[in-house]
């Protein structure tokens, strides 16, 4: 009876050994699939056609924008992470290339247009005259499409700035993890 349970355990013990091998072998595959995906080069397709309704909104409101930023590439990010540290002008953003949505094109930014077409980044105008911002008017719209608002953070407030995390934090995009190209 002792020889058939210390048989059965190192039977059991190779076999569970064999499938941890292979689990291991394959999550190491896995994270290297992971880490060598390329960054995107543009919007991903659902940020894309929320921005186009986030306009159409907007303007059906009364209300006219116009985006400023959306996908950045490591080199654009890096240039304006380092405005107004090692070059002339005021910081614009705490994000160095691969830490900004901008980066996985998940993110957007945007402003005001007048009649005249220039561009305003107030946030208390009100040219639709319905007595509310018309700047909180849009990044209401916004959180009603599925963007989270930088107007809501904590630490510092981005108001131009919305983005779609799909719950992926910077750090997982980093490693390779992509959303969906589409909604289920």
């Amino acid at each position: 009876m002792k020889n058939v349970k210390t048989a059965f355990s190192i039977v059991f013990l190779l076999v569970t050994g064999v499938f941890l091998f292979i689990w291991i072998e394959n999550e190491l595959a896995f994270r290297e699939d992971l880490e060598n995906r390329p960054l995107p080069s543009g919007l991903h397709p659902i940020v894309e056609e929320k921005r186009d309704l986030l306009v159409t909104r907007a303007a059906e409101i009364g209300i006219d924008i116009l985006i400023t930023d959306g996908y950045r590439s490591p080199e654009e990010q890096e240039g304006l992470h380092n405005q107004g540290r090692n070059m002339p002008g005021a910081i614009v953003t705490y994000a160095a290339a691969g830490e900004s949505y901008h980066n996985y094109g998940l993110a957007i930014d945007y402003a005001l247009r007048l009649d005249d077409d220039s561009v305003v980044w107030d946030i208390e105008r009100d040219d639709n005259g319905n007595g509310k911002s018309d700047w909180f008017e849009v990044a209401a719209i916004g959180k009603q499409l599925g963007f989270d608002w930088g107007g809501d953070w904590q630490r510092f407030k981005d108001y131009p700035h919305l983005e779609m995390t799909f719950g992926l934090s910077i750090r997982d995009l980093q490693k390779g993890w992509r959303p969906e190209d589409k909604i289920e």
